[in-house]
């Protein structure tokens, strides 16, 4: 049955990636890791040269925007937050733009409120420009729009570190395949940082209360602020919409390749099928 479910990546057409800050970021610096970016670049242009539409989300807006203001860690006042977002999102994506082009790819910014994607009329006009985005072969790439949402930058209970936004995004754009790439590999029956016991899981083909509860909100990182706990709650929106989410490491981002490839890594939470045409 794994092997089975597996197999089925080879022949996925539409692609969500979402990317955390601590996987764009030296975590002695908090600078961007231009090489990571690099080849998160290529293999991202490499799927689209099989023909499979990509979607990027991408965190790291505040963490590049805080070095380049001078601060030493991640800013606690809103407007200071607000402020760092608005210089590291055009850095972030300036980046983009210079890579995607050496791969003779185009890339195109979407920035996303709550209401974009809640607000019918909002998400109504949200589709249209991915859709059309996507049939001119451009890489959407997508983050939160820190600059003005308030109220995710103090809650961070709307969309948790982009991992909620990719799953509305994922379904907002018919993509039969969600990949979250972290600090962490997959699913585990505890926090792998804390205790030597835990035990990877390989595939989830249902969000029991058994495995909700190991999703504890936990992070190792100062540059993310998405837990285990964001990703389940991501997991349930993709699987319920019929898409196939995958949580891998984000150390090396050639896992995408592994991943589209069918090869078994990171934790598989397969898609309802009732709900797939």
């Amino acid at each position: 049955m794994n092997g089975d479910i597996r197999a089925m990546m080879r022949s996925k057409k539409r692609v969500v990636v979402k990317i955390g800050s601590s996987s764009l970021t030296h975590m002695e610096t908090g600078r961007l890791d231009l090489v990571k970016l690099e080849i998160l670049v290529r293999e991202l242009s490499d799927l689209r040269n099989r023909g499979i539409d990509v979607v990027l989300v991408t965190s790291g807006a505040i963490m590049a925007g805080r070095t380049a203001l001078g601060f030493s860690e991640r800013p606690q006042d809103i407007s200071e937050k607000q402020a760092c977002a608005a210089v590291g999102q055009a850095r972030l994506m300036m980046i983009y733009q210079k890579l995607f082009a050496e791969y003779n790819q185009v890339c195109g910014q979407i920035l996303l409120t709550k209401n974009n994607v809640t607000e019918p009329e909002s998400r109504e006009n949200a589709k249209n420009t991915f859709d059309e985005l996507l049939k001119l072969k451009v890489i959407p790439v997508v983050n939160e729009n820190d600059t003005v949402a308030t109220q995710e930058i103090e809650s961070l209970a709307v969309f948790g570190d982009n991992d909620t936004l990719s799953a509305v995004v994922a379904e907002l754009v018919g993509a039969d395949l969600l990949i979250l790439l972290s600090d962490i590999d997959g699913l585990y029956t505890a926090d792998p940082h804390t205790d030597s016991s835990a035990r990877f899981i390989s595939i989830v083909e249902s969000l029991d209360e058994s495995v909700l509860s190991m999703g504890k909100s936990t992070t190792g990182t100062n540059a993310g602020t998405g837990g285990m706990a964001t990703k389940l709650s991501a997991a349930r929106i993709a699987m319920d919409a019929g898409i196939d989410m995958v949580i891998g490491s984000g150390e090396d981002f050639r896992v995408l390749h592994r991943i589209l490839d069918g090869e078994d890594v990171g934790t598989l939470f397969a898609g309802s099928r009732a709900k797939r045409i």
